[in-house]
């Protein structure tokens, strides 16, 4: 890998070398490194590309990283990777994709993430998406992530996006079972003429499970958001769904929240706020000694912390 394609690995991913525990690094549409461990497989398809990775039963705090970095302009790739989690497992997956584009055509990846959850089990999963280049050429990047969470399973999802990506579409669905629980946790920023539209399907199909939604979102200069989020109670369960946004400059957000209660003992609540920085938070701040710039971006760095 070069210089390029390392610095993308490390703000995707966080490494700075190969991780202990098992690991896919794929960069311009090929894997170029992999290990799996006695409990975590790394399978590639054999009829589409992308890979399987399969936990045993009862893995317990271990991790795998499966990061994709693109530094060739033009590329265009689609992956499904399935993520196969037995019972009783308790493990870490850091996914995400970064992109650098100094070229005149628009390089894209899109992925489709699977999640097959067996029963009681707490699965970690952090992805990232990162932008770079000076090039006219956008970067576009189009995830979507399908979760079955099993009973009394525990799923925790952070997604972040905050530098570079001209494009994105992310659709996240989710069936839960008895009991399960699913915990998301998005924080997105746009600049320049970006768009960016998210999307939220949860089925609350198990008694006793539950769903919470967060999204953070800030919205600068010309860019665009829109939000969408919907819930089904379909037994006695909770969700909860909250989009708080931070608009600035010209740029517009919006936010289309639904929640359907199919089952009389469905308590499902959706709250949404969106609006500009207040100018007291920033006189405080300037009052520290700190410039309006500095005030403006320290609000916009805690927000999305």
């Amino acid at each position: 890998m070069d210089e390029i394609q390392k610095n993308l690995l490390e703000q995707v991913a966080g490494l700075h070398e190969m991780p202990a525990g098992a690991y896919n690094i794929r960069a311009d549409g090929k894997s170029v490194d992999r290990a799996t461990t006695a409990h975590i497989d790394i399978v590639t398809k054999t009829d589409k590309s992308g890979i399987d990775i399969i936990i045993k039963p009862g893995t317990r705090k271990e991790s795998v990283h499966i990061p994709v970095v693109l530094s060739q302009s033009g590329l265009t790739e689609m992956v499904y990777n399935d993520f196969y989690v037995g019972d009783d497992c308790d493990v870490t997956i850091v996914a995400g994709c970064g992109i650098h584009n100094s070229g005149d055509s628009d390089s894209r990846h899109d992925g489709l993430h699977s999640f097959y959850i067996g029963k009681n089990s707490h699965v970690k999963y952090v992805e990232k998406h990162y932008g770079t280049g000076g090039g006219r050429g956008g970067r576009i990047m189009n995830p979507e992530t399908k979760v079955e969470l099993g009973e009394n399973s525990f799923m925790e999802m952070e997604t972040v996006q905050i530098k570079g990506v001209d494009s994105t579409k992310r659709f996240t669905g989710a069936k839960l079972a008895d009991g399960a629980r699913l915990v998301v946790t998005e924080k997105l920023m746009t600049h320049g003429s970006q768009t960016a539209e998210t999307s939220f399907q949860v089925d609350l199909e198990g008694a006793e499970s539950s769903a919470n939604i967060i999204s953070r979102s800030v919205a600068r200069d010309d860019s665009r958001q829109i939000f969408y989020s919907k819930i089904n109670g379909n037994n006695r369960c909770k969700g909860h769904s909250e989009c708080d946004g931070i608009i600035m400059d010209s740029a517009k957000i919006s936010a289309v929240p639904e929640i359907t209660a199919n089952h009389l003992d469905a308590e499902l609540i959706h709250e949404a706020a969106i609006g500009k920085i207040a100018g007291d938070q920033i006189i405080k701040l300037m009052t520290l000694g700190l410039t309006e710039a500095e005030a403006e971006a320290q609000i916009v760095n805690g927000f999305l912390k």
